[in-house]
């Protein structure tokens, strides 16, 4: 699965000779994505911001296409999203060795493609997809409260609504920890729980799937026609998603200096986790369930209100389920405290200093409760998303890696690089708007379920 991405000493650099002048730092940049770390933290934040839960909907992707086609994208998108991150690293090493350190993916934007596309297009684009994020992890740590609460009490009167403000009030007092850096221990244990929960989800599989309990396999592809034909769009999407990753620069700036070839480690270390997971947790709930698992292969594990497997255990998985999707949510509202940091404080005084707690403690608990109304609010708040997804994950993990790349070291067009680079380029931005199209499709396929605060 590893792909190691051509190096800036085999290509020709850019036309610039002269570094660039260092520039002062705003608090955004200061305070959050302070520069300490070393590349096992950076594994740490990159195995949260990618393995969330959002990787159970794998064996649904699973169904979509079939074993072949499954498997295969799968693998795909494990090899591109890697050879992406890694283009993206050595963009910023480039840059980093001449002097002019890019710490966020609008400053990227903003020097490689001009002024206009970091301020309006990926600056906007990155701050709502990682938003969106937030609002999803809440809504999913919501969701996941409200099954353990069933599972202990199948007759408790307490709705999804109430479960999601118990989960945002846990956020809100995380999100005070006040840089990207300090969450490098949460991460550590995230790490773990990835492990945890996925190992957890692979024995319940195959644990059902070898039982009297095994409900009927089927593995042929279901719908006819156009609606195969989303479905299969739908799939491609739902993967991509789930190797997500829209805050690679964010990541390698908290890296503490020399940079070179420290991001490449900790995206292998990701990768372990990555690949173990996704295949495991992808083929053993495809293999159990067939073309009847459910969006969450976890849904599977119970049959109307009897679960499949001991209460003990599905009440230890979801529990693994919510430690973990809180510091996914933590990692992605990093953007949104840079942005708020960079308003409101002031770098000339200490991050510690009452005059730039008091404004981060109200900034970043206004930011959690908009996101937790919004969860609470919208509990069908996954097709939205799938929306975000073809819009935003897409073009910051797929595209612009790529358009960076080509224009920062200029890869001969005769070469392998160049058009590897322009196909992928290219191929994702005809995914992108399928993708957009079928997710404004399932929109209006499931308008009419849609409710406000609806106990879902």
């Amino acid at each position: 699965m590893v792909t190691v991405a051509p190096t800036s000493r085999n290509l020709s650099p850019p036309d610039t000779t002269q570094p660039n002048p260092p520039k002062k730092l705003d608090a955004g940049a200061l305070f959050v994505l302070k520069s300490r770390g070393s590349w096992l933290h950076c594994g740490y934040h990159l195995t949260t911001a990618i393995v969330a839960p959002a990787l159970l909907s794998l064996p649904f992707a699973l169904a979509l296409l079939g074993w072949e086609g499954g498997v295969t994208v799968l693998a795909l998108a494990g090899i591109i999203t890697f050879y992406s991150y890694n283009l993206l690293s050595l963009v910023l090493e480039h840059h980093a060795e001449l002097g002019h350190r890019q710490l966020r993916f609008r400053d990227m934007a903003h020097d490689i493609l001009g002024p206009g596309w970091g301020r309006y297009y990926v600056g906007p684009l990155q701050l709502g997809s990682c938003y969106g994020a937030v609002i999803a992890c809440i809504l999913l740590g919501g969701q996941s409260l409200k099954f353990i609460y069933l599972l202990a009490r199948p007759d408790g009167t307490m709705q999804l609504s109430h479960f999601i403000v118990i989960f945002g009030s846990f956020t809100l007092i995380l999100a005070q920890i006040p840089s990207f850096h300090s969450l490098r221990h949460i991460n550590l244990v995230s790490l773990i729980l990835c492990f945890a929960y996925c190992a957890c989800t692979t024995a319940g599989a195959i644990y059902i799937g070898n039982s009297h309990k095994a409900p009927p396999r089927n593995y042929s592809l279901t719908g006819v026609g156009i609606n195969r034909i989303f479905g299969f769009f739908n799939a491609i999407s739902i993967i991509c998603t789930t190797y997500g990753n829209g805050i690679i620069p964010e990541i390698q700036a908290t890296i503490a200096e020399p940079v070179t070839g420290k991001m490449f480690k900790g995206l292998l270390v990701c990768y372990t986790v990555v690949i173990s997971n996704y295949f495991s947790v992808g083929i053993s709930g495809y293999w159990a369930f067939g073309n009847q698992v459910d969006s969450s292969v976890l849904q599977n594990f119970m049959v109307g209100s009897n679960p499949l497997l001991p209460k003990w255990f599905l009440l230890m998985t979801n529990g693994f389920t919510v430690l973990q999707v809180a510091a996914c949510t933590l990692v992605y509202l990093q953007p949104s405290n840079v942005v708020l940091e960079r308003r409101f404080a002031d770098p000339k005084k200490g991050q510690l200093s009452a005059r730039n707690v008091v404004p981060r403690l109200i900034t970043r608990s206004l930011s959690v409760i908009i996101a937790t109304t919004f969860a609470a609010m919208l509990p069908f708040f996954g097709d939205i998303m799938a929306l975000f997804g073809a819009f935003g994950c897409i073009p910051l993990d797929f595209i612009l890696p790529m358009v960076f790349y080509n224009l920062t070291f200029k890869p001969s067009k005769k070469g392998l690089v160049f058009w590897v680079n322009t196909v992928i380029g290219v191929g994702s931005t005809g995914l992108s708007l399928i993708g957009a199209v079928a997710s404004v499709r399932q929109i209006i396929l499931d308008a009419r379920t849609y409710r406000l605060f609806a106990n879902m």
